[in-house]
């Protein structure tokens, strides 16, 4: 680790939504952490917020519950600039990407062009938020580059590989961990509490109709049962977005339902609701993983298909696929126990113990007095149809420099934040009102 007489690893996070700054700065904590028992210093963590469609209000930040000593909103260009910066002063050891992969492929890029030679340079880590279920490849392919490429399970780690090794990419970067925010208690029943939750997706299942069918079962459920609270737990509010674009909201479909007295909306934290949760149902949320892990009785609905599409074919053997009829009659899925170990959710000594390979990947890297160049697997020579208009649209040069009329590396003060703020605002709420209000018609109209 740092050999500085500052002993705490200092780490940069750059993040493009509420969830993924929930991942990225977790898992700066665990990459800082010691083995089990052993004293660890909180690391140091400067957030950078990628400017976007899905970059979280203040509300969703709070909701996620994961600080940081600085946080700010950058575009690439800045974030690439402040990088810099703190790689020359020794301000960084470590940046972690939680970005989808675009905005991943173009930081790995960006960087590599800070530092074309062989440095003494940031380690750079990357990874998955949660389920990988669709865009295996893709994604992965377009966070090749990363220093280390975290899996989030022994699964994931044999597919990571497999797919760089399919391709001649060097897959040495791979390194088998565990999703970094699991924990909180392990579940216990208590008397007189009957509580049902369903976690909602923004874009699982996408379309209305399905949507309003899981909201009529979710409620015919609560009116079956009207000694139980059934809650529908939400990812956000109406104009603000999370990873993926949800057109259709929960809430909206809910108004001017006639809903049951047991049956309540709820936004906060997943793992202050999962302290009351007696039974967790979705479609394929990474809030299963959460239960999971925590031994709270869960169910991922087969209603709507086993498809990949829906993401919840990634739960195959799991022992927790079910459908509302059975759940209406009282059934409870028993998790099978070799599933839970494969997908890095088992409870207790083997969760800590899922990131002694980071640590050790970690250690390595960081007591090297340099490290070579940031090598991505797409260049302008594997993919010169592909990686430019990746690029482009984080305003990067085919090289990985910021194109001419980039965002300055310094923000504007006084007046002009002020004016900027209210633009950017005011376009970020017409482009949601577009997403959910205006895209949903002109779709409806043109299939009559």
């Amino acid at each position: 680790m740092p050999s500085r007489t500052d002993s705490r690893l200092r780490i940069a996070v750059l993040a493009d939504s509420d969830t993924r700054w929930k991942w990225g700065a977790l898992t700066a904590r665990r990459l800082a952490e010691q083995a089990p028992g052993a004293e660890s210093a909180a690391p140091g963590i400067t957030g950078f917020l990628l400017r976007g469609r899905a970059t979280p209000t203040p509300r969703q930040l709070a909701e996620v519950g994961a600080d940081a000593d600085a946080l700010r909103e950058v575009t690439m260009a800045q974030f690439l600039a402040a990088a810099k910066e703190m790689a020359g002063s020794g301000a960084c050891d470590v940046i972690v990407l939680a970005l989808v992969g675009g905005a991943a492929q173009a930081a790995l890029h960006g960087l590599a062009a800070l530092w074309p030679g062989r440095t003494r340079r940031p380690v750079v880590v990357t990874g998955y938020v949660g389920v990988v279920y669709e865009k295996l490849a893709d994604g992965l392919l377009l966070r090749h580059g990363a220093d280390v490429v975290l899996a989030n399970s022994r699964h994931d780690a044999g597919r990571f590989r497999a797919v760089y090794e399919g391709v001649g990419a060097d897959a040495s970067a791979v390194t088998e961990a565990a999703l970094p925010f699991l924990g909180g208690a392990a579940y216990r029943a208590e008397p007189g509490r009957d509580t049902v939750v369903f976690a909602a997706q923004p874009s699982v299942p996408e379309s209305r109709a399905d949507r309003q069918y899981l909201l009529r079962r979710l409620v015919g459920h609560a009116r079956r049962h009207p000694g139980r609270e059934v809650v529908l737990k939400l990812r956000s509010k109406p104009g603000e977005h999370t990873t993926h674009i949800e057109e259709h909201p929960f809430q909206r479909l809910a108004k001017g339902m006639d809903l049951p007295p047991n049956f309540r909306l709820a936004y906060g934290n997943m793992g202050e609701v999962l302290d009351r949760t007696d039974l967790l149902v979705t479609v394929s949320s990474t809030a299963a993983l959460e239960s999971l892990h925590r031994s709270v009785p869960t169910a991922v609905l087969t209603d709507l298909g086993v498809r990949e599409v829906l993401g919840n074919h990634h739960f195959l053997g799991s022992g927790c696929l079910a459908s509302w009829d059975q759940l209406d009659a009282g059934h409870r899925p028993a998790p099978d126990p070799d599933w839970l170990a494969a997908q890095g959710v088992a409870p207790g000594e083997a969760y800590h113990r899922a990131f002694d390979q980071v640590r050790e990947r970690m250690r390595e890297l960081l007591s090297n007095e340099s490290r070579p160049p940031i090598a991505p697997y797409y260049t302008a020579a594997t993919a010169p149809g592909y990686l430019p208009g990746i690029l482009a649209r984080h305003h990067l040069a085919p090289d990985g420099t910021p194109l001419p009329g980039a965002a300055p590396a310094t923000e504007p003060t006084g007046l002009r934040r002020v004016i900027r703020d209210a633009v950017r605002d005011a376009a970020r709420g017409a482009y949601r009102h577009g997403v959910q209000r205006v895209a949903p018609v002109i779709r409806r109209m043109g299939e009559l």
